[in-house]
């Protein structure tokens, strides 16, 4: 017999209440960020709007590409990326060929990557650009 029978049950609800609350306050709790544009004044000027690879590609794959591309030019000395589609060639690089038209990292890059909440360490190897006062 359980002597302490409402005790127990008090405190598995409780119990149950603490685990719980995280889950239902980030249900509840409403988004205040927008997604962040991706657009920067450098593509808003191109006529064809075109990256190394395609824009959903590029949206979820990027670290990815940027950790291959990585690996091939320390490793392999491989410093050229060939696109297939039309056969232009760029070099695989951050600061030249990727802030070339995300020129803006507060608004582009840092962005996006709060939206996502993750903690890129590009900027730990690479010159985090200056930014131009306008």
């Amino acid at each position: 017999m359980i002597y302490d029978k409402g005790k127990v049950i008090a405190g598995i609800i409780v119990f149950i209440l603490i685990v719980a609350f995280p889950v239902y306050y980030n249900i509840a709790k409403p988004r205040e960020q927008a997604r962040p544009s991706l657009d920067t004044p450098v593509i808003n000027q191109m006529g064809v709007k075109q990256c190394v690879m395609p824009k959903d590609y590029m949206t979820t794959e990027h670290m990815q590409l940027l950790d291959e591309w990585r690996d091939s030019v320390v490793r392999d000395g491989d410093r050229y990326f060939e696109k297939v589609v039309d056969g232009k060639v760029y070099e695989k690089s951050l600061q030249n060929t990727c802030m070339h038209c995300h020129s803006n990292k507060e608004k582009f890059c840092d962005e996006c990557h709060n939206y996502a909440s993750v903690r890129p360490y590009c900027w730990d190897c690479h010159i985090s650009p200056k930014e131009k006062k306008s």
